[in-house]
């Protein structure tokens, strides 16, 4: 993958409340691009930093593709260079030079997988390739009744996939149904992605983002730090050992625990639960007026 030149934004961001809804211009191709990723790396960046950033809604400017896939031409010369470097044994270019390998590129997915931030993909077209790790790697997906598929053609192409693909659909819809995905190439329907757990809703296309948007601001009420340690222990805990993953949990929860919004939540729970004489939570309409809001009242 080879060094690229600053460009303008491609971002088009807008906010809504604690929700930035972020419509990404690959080019008239919706190409994912090193240039793409380096944006998508200063926007996390930025969301991750901001308290007042909660969720993060991923669109397209492109009418039919939310990301096609990756710029193709970034991977070959990638891969011939790196050939080259092997050969000359010259050392691989810095990040600093605005270089983005895998390695970078996969820093900047799981970053998006370990902080306090709601990331959610509004398909409201086609994804394939990178595309489709893009949307993986975010928490929810949205996609449109039609005109929309998600897969990962790579193996047509006599790759395979290179961002996080084969862990990512293989945790949301298990080892053999993305096997037989990738091994044939051919992408999930809108139909099939609901069915096998690969998206989380699917809409009418103009409703795409205004879904996505509703998720992320319901989800986006929750404590930032604890939704940061809640995604740290699925996605990370979730495929280690389990006494390891347990020890993972303990970690997160303790700091929670004893953290300043921890301590005043339970304490006026506990004054709640003496004021009326009931749990909160088994109190009528208390559970569900938490779950509106974020939080116990």
């Amino acid at each position: 993958m080879t060094q690229r030149q600053a460009t303008p934004s491609l971002f088009d961001i807008k906010a809504h409340g604690s929700t930035l809804v972020v419509r990404i211009d690959g080019g008239p191709l919706q190409l994912f691009s090193a240039d793409v990723a380096l944006q998508l790396e200063a926007l996390v960046e930025r969301v991750d930093k901001d308290p007042d950033v909660r969720a993060v809604v991923f669109a397209s400017t492109h009418p039919q593709r939310f990301m096609s896939h990756a710029d193709v031409k970034w991977l070959q010369e990638g891969g011939a260079d790196f050939v080259a470097r092997q050969k000359s044994g010259a050392p691989p270019p810095a990040a600093s030079e605005g270089y983005v390998g895998l390695d970078r590129l996969h820093a900047i997915f799981l970053r998006m997988n370990s902080i306090g931030v709601v990331f959610v993909a509004a398909l409201e077209g086609q994804a394939l390739g990178l595309g489709a790790e893009f949307a993986w790697a975010c928490d929810l997906r949205v996609m449109a009744d039609t005109d929309a598929f998600i897969g990962q053609p790579e193996v047509l192409l006599g790759i395979m996939p290179g961002g996080g693909g084969s862990q990512r659909l293989t945790r949301l819809v298990g080892s053999h149904r993305s096997l037989v995905a990738i091994l044939e190439g051919k992408p999930f329907t809108p139909a099939q992605a609901l069915e096998f757990g690969a998206v989380d809703a699917v809409v009418p296309k103009a409703d795409v983002v205004a879904k996505a948007i509703e998720l992320a601001q319901h989800l986006g009420k929750r404590d930032k730090a604890a939704v940061g340690a809640i995604k740290r222990t699925v996605y990370f805990g979730g495929s280690l050992p389990l006494p390891d993953g347990i020890k993972l949990e303990a970690k997160e929860f303790l700091t929670l625990n004893v953290s300043a919004n921890g301590q005043k939540l339970m304490l006026a729970y506990q004054a709640k639960t003496a004021e009326i004489g009931e749990l909160p939570l088994y109190a009528p309409g208390g559970y569900d007026a938490a779950l509106r809001a974020g939080q116990v009242g």
